[in-house]
């Protein structure tokens, strides 16, 4: 899908507080620079417009949440979102997943959220998948030992091959999976992203799984 440009996006972005500028600073103490308190960080890659870590972050008030958004028109949409509300634990970064080492050290993240990730369907692309081999080393690096990820979504292609390479693994496995989320018993919970409102209008069956090591 064809993103719609925001004239003046960057722009309002550099000069916005709810988000984090230059975050290879903060690597090892985001906690203490950042939220000021010693609660577990929560983290979305690929955030969209932020609809689902907002209302996290206004439910559990005791969690810090960071969203990490690579496009400047969207993130912009979740920063409007946050300037309009009246909450203290969450905040975005505008950044590309695939450094995320340089900014996080070793186990400064306590959960992590995939939420309806853009497939990259083409093979010579399957690196760039947020669930591929490659994204599972660099989160295992971040990832505190008793984190977990959570991963959803309505593409069954994508969902087949992130299967796939957790149980290839040696050091991943699934404590839960499901292909069709909203007719299980894995619903109770469950936080509602903007696509999958969208999908599930549709009855279009949406696919989750939790992974730890």
């Amino acid at each position: 899908m064809r993103l719609r440009n925001i004239t003046g996006s960057r722009e309002f972005i550099a000069e916005n507080e709810f988000c984090i500028h230059e975050p290879e600073k903060l690597k090892g103490c985001w906690k203490q620079e950042i939220f000021h308190n010693d609660n577990p960080i929560h983290l979305e890659i690929g955030m969209g417009k932020g609809a689902f870590l907002h209302n996290l972050a206004q439910d559990n008030p005791d969690v810090n949440y960071l969203g990490i958004e690579k496009y400047s028109s969207v993130l912009y949409r979740a920063i409007e979102k946050r300037v309009q509300t009246d909450i203290d634990n969450l905040f975005f970064i505008r950044f590309d997943a695939v450094d995320i080492t340089e900014i996080f050290d070793k186990g400064e993240i306590d959960r992590i959220y995939l939420n309806f990730s853009d497939p990259w369907p083409k093979d010579r692309h399957a690196k760039r998948r947020l669930t591929s081999s490659q994204f599972l080393e660099r989160y295992d690096q971040i990832l505190s030992d008793e984190g977990y990820i959570q991963f959803k979504t309505d593409n069954r292609d994508l969902f087949d091959f992130s299967v796939e390479t957790v149980e290839g693994s040696k050091r991943w496995h699934i404590d839960e999976i499901t292909y069709d989320l909203h007719h299980s018993d894995q619903l109770e919970g469950n936080v509602m992203t903007e696509y999958e409102m969208k999908f599930t209008a549709l009855d279009h069956p949406i696919c989750r799984f939790v992974i730890s090591r």
